[in-house]
């Protein structure tokens, strides 16, 4: 039966041949120790609700013949549910199944992507050509799941026309329909008009 007290000892036993079940490198027993569960005699409860290996109920039982049970199949009990009336717990290869969760996590974090905020920018009196390049721009940007602020910079008299900024970015978000839709509407801020294009979910 595993123990974090036991970890240095049992990872020479394994050294020797002692065991006759696989167990973990040292360095994983100093890494399970450090969990937030509960193991072995690190439980103090009077009884547990004890679930098997299998998933199978075995009732409530005292916490001697969990550990008892645990210990006949060479594997670990393990309190999985603390806050229950009275505490749950399993019979697991507690080193396993670290192991498959640590896999999970990093798969997990490997799928993940950071989703970046691009910035295209663009002024009262862009031309055609020049849009067109910049709405392309975009349309990749989303294509790759990154977000799009949009910007219209007003330089002197054109505060005044501010109207111009509204029209173009309009223009420029119906450009871009068929791969964002818009999450943050045209607003003016200061002597720019900033709109948030976001990807569409099912691209």
């Amino acid at each position: 039966m595993f123990s974090p007290r036991y970890g240095a000892r049992r990872f020479l036993l394994l050294e020797t041949g002692g065991l006759d079940r696989p167990l973990f490198t040292f360095w994983e027993v100093l890494h399970i120790s450090k969990q937030d569960h509960q193991i072995n005699e690190e439980i103090r409860d009077k009884e547990v609700r004890l679930i098997d290996e299998d998933g199978g109920q075995l009732g409530v039982v005292p916490i001697a013949e969990a550990q008892r049970i645990a210990a006949e199949k060479g594997l670990d009990l393990v309190k999985i549910a603390p806050k229950a009336e009275p505490p749950v717990c399993r019979v697991m290869d507690y080193g396993k199944f670290r192991f498959e969760q640590a896999k999970k996590e990093k798969e997990a974090r490997k799928n993940q992507r950071i989703v970046e905020i691009k910035e295209i920018r663009l002024s009262a009196k862009i031309d055609v050509h020049d849009f067109e390049v910049k709405a392309k721009a975009a349309q990749k940007f989303l294509k790759n799941g990154d977000k799009v602020k949009v910007s219209v910079r007003f330089r002197g008299r054109e505060m005044a026309h501010t109207s111009i900024g509204l029209t173009i970015l309009k223009r420029f978000a119906e450009a871009c329909a068929e791969v964002s839709t818009v999450e943050k509407e045209p607003k003016l801020e200061g002597r720019q008009m900033l709109m948030f294009l976001a990807p569409l979910k099912n691209q």
